[in-house]
């Protein structure tokens, strides 16, 4: 009973997916197709971490035998085990207090400022009817999409699991191709504004300069 005590709480799953998502969808407030792929991808992402940070630890399982015999003692289904990074770079206090976690907190909060600065340019220039280039769009094309990946790598660097582990570099992709047809229809929208906006601002890693 000890042993899965830690897990089994999906009151917990559906109350933090709910939050997250929520959290989310204040600042991005979808409009369009692209938009609510673009909150899927991230929510899909969101269900599968917390089903297994506090519903069915998958990964523990499945890697159950590989970790006790590499890091014997340690009771993998006592939830704070389940934050992998620190336990196995030797750190032995409070996980939540540990560098990878606090690491994570910096992420989950970048992105989430990112998402806040960043939509509520979009939704004004989408009002207007011009091209989105001041606040964060003067140094990307897509600070949306960057903020999601910056919330989501930091709950891998939290808790990683290999479902998400795996879903990560996928949703890489859809972003990317989600950006892309986004783009085309915003040359086709404005033309040479856009044009010379996509050749002075990088798509998502900001110059230093």
């Amino acid at each position: 009973m000890s042993e899965t005590s830690s897990y089994g709480l999906w009151s917990l799953v559906v109350i933090n997916s709910l939050f997250f998502i929520a959290f989310a969808f204040s600042f991005t407030r979808p409009r369009t197709s692209r938009d609510w792929r673009s909150l899927g991808a991230y929510s899909a992402f969101i269900l599968a971490l917390f089903t297994e940070m506090y519903g069915f630890p998958l990964t523990i399982y499945l890697l159950s035998g590989w970790l006790s015999s590499k890091f014997p003692g340690i009771d993998f289904f006592a939830h704070d085990s389940g934050h992998l990074l620190e336990v196995m770079f030797g750190w032995s206090s409070n996980p939540h207090f540990g560098p990878f976690h606090l690491l994570s907190t910096v992420f989950i909060v970048g992105g989430f400022w990112l998402l806040a600065k960043a939509w509520p340019v979009l939704l004004e220039a989408q009002r207007t009817r011009r091209v989105a280039d001041s606040g964060p769009y003067a140094r990307i094309r897509h600070p949306q999409y960057v903020a999601f990946i910056l919330v989501m790598f930091g709950f891998l660097l939290q808790w990683p699991t290999l479902i998400t582990l795996v879903m990560f570099p996928v949703l890489l992709i859809v972003y990317a191709r989600l950006a892309r047809r986004e783009e085309l229809d915003a040359i086709e929208a404005f033309g040479d504004a856009y044009r010379s906006y996509r050749q002075r601002t990088p798509a998502f890693i900001p110059r230093l300069r």
